[in-house]
């Protein structure tokens, strides 16, 4: 699996792809770089829309559910994430086992923009929060 594109990569100062309004190395980098942990199923839902961002297949893999990973996950460079609107929240708090997280997520291919709605459900797994599935 390649790592990562450097020149994709944000610098750690710059405004995060996920949007929170923080810097990226004080935001979704801190998970990226394993330095820190998701406290909530939303903020790894963001943290994994960043990774799309910035081309960390790595990430999307490591935070990724066991029951439910692939064994390699190939990202298409000619997309650029926009936008990420988180839609609603059920529970995924810092002590739930379980969350799901509906967001819509914006991106543009080829000069053509789209979009794609999910209701993603997330499980703690010895403390980490992990992406399991997509529901109806």
């Amino acid at each position: 699996m390649p790592a990562p594109d450097p020149a994709a990569t944000p610098d750690r100062h710059a405004r995060c792809p996920c949007l929170s309004g923080n810097d990226y190395g004080d935001c979704c980098g801190r998970l990226h770089r394993a330095e820190a942990r998701a406290a909530t199923a939303q903020m790894l839902m963001r943290s994994r829309y960043a990774a799309f961002a910035v081309g960390d297949a790595d990430y999307l893999l490591r935070s990724w559910h066991p029951r439910t990973r692939p064994e390699t996950l190939e990202l298409d460079p000619s997309v650029r994430w926009l936008r990420l609107d988180i839609e609603r929240t059920s529970r995924g708090g810092p002590l739930d086992t379980e969350g799901i997280v509906e967001f819509t997520a914006y991106s543009v291919r080829d000069g053509i923009r789209t979009q794609q709605h999910e209701v993603s459900r997330f499980e703690k797994v010895s403390g980490d929060w992990l992406y399991l599935d997509a529901v109806g």
